[in-house]
């Protein structure tokens, strides 16, 4: 089945040329031109990857990506815009953006982060992994260690304490990554080169401020982890019995 792609964008000629170009990659298209279509649309293709310009009329990227985050809505997002400043960058990717291009673009390089986007979507739903030895189960369907469940159809997280939280699309990778290589070091760059691709924005702190959040979320205590370890100068080490492991190569309070 071809992967779906819901573009948003008001300057029709840019909406025409990235869709034929989509298009010529096997992937089915569907345009809006301004956000409320967009809502609309978005609710009713039910895209694989959206790609959302940030000024629109009738009603903003940032707002259309913001509502369907807090419906639920998990569907990594692209977002496009000629405001290409850090703080625009970082105010997309906290409504719930995966990624950002600022305008103009390269097209290539813009074909290519669809492709990655995609990949990893796919990456996401392989194969079924188990490791119940080890009081972790990673399955297609989600991960289970610690009392928290994590699902991976829905990107949402059922924690120990009964709150359900979303996920982002980095944290849901990152997530199966440290699962699948439990009680090994995985570096940061295996990290960004897994879960980020060709992706040339992040950096290896942006790891960190993932791990950051998923300890808040995961951890009884953020501060003194137990199940996401760092190893000092490395990387992270998963380890879902939750036990206190200590590194020689790392100090004794933890932090990203």
């Amino acid at each position: 089945m071809r992967r779906r792609v819901l573009i948003v964008e008001d300057e029709r000629v840019l909406a025409e040329v990235l869709a034929d170009n989509l298009r010529e990659e096997g992937l089915e298209v569907a345009v809006a031109r301004d956000g409320e279509s967009a809502l609309q649309l978005w609710q009713s293709s039910q895209p694989d990857l959206v790609i959302l310009d940030v000024m629109l009329p009738r009603l903003s990227g940032l707002d259309v990506c913001r509502r369907m985050r807090t419906a639920g809505d998990r569907t990594p997002v692209l977002f496009l815009s000629a405001k290409g400043q850090p703080e625009e960058r970082v105010e997309g990717l906290r409504v719930g953006g995966d990624d950002y291009m600022g305008k103009p673009f390269h097209l290539p390089e813009l074909l290519l982060r669809v492709q990655n986007m995609l990949s990893r979507l796919e990456w996401g739903q392989e194969a079924y992994f188990r490791r119940a030895e080890r009081g972790v189960e990673v399955a297609p369907a989600g991960l289970s260690f610690g009392g928290h469940q994590v699902d991976f159809r829905t990107w949402n997280a059922t924690l120990a304490d009964g709150r359900v939280e979303p996920l982002g699309e980095r944290e849901i990778g990152i997530l199966r990554l440290l699962a699948e290589r439990a009680g090994e070091v995985v570096s940061r760059d295996e990290i960004l080169d897994r879960v980020w691709g060709g992706d040339i924005f992040p950096s290896s702190r942006t790891v960190d401020n993932f791990i950051v959040r998923l300890r808040k979320l995961f951890e009884p205590d953020p501060a003194h982890p137990i199940y996401l370890h760092t190893v000092w100068g490395v990387g992270y080490r998963f380890t879902p019995e939750g036990t206190g492991l200590q590194f020689p190569d790392k100090p004794a309070q933890e932090s990203a």
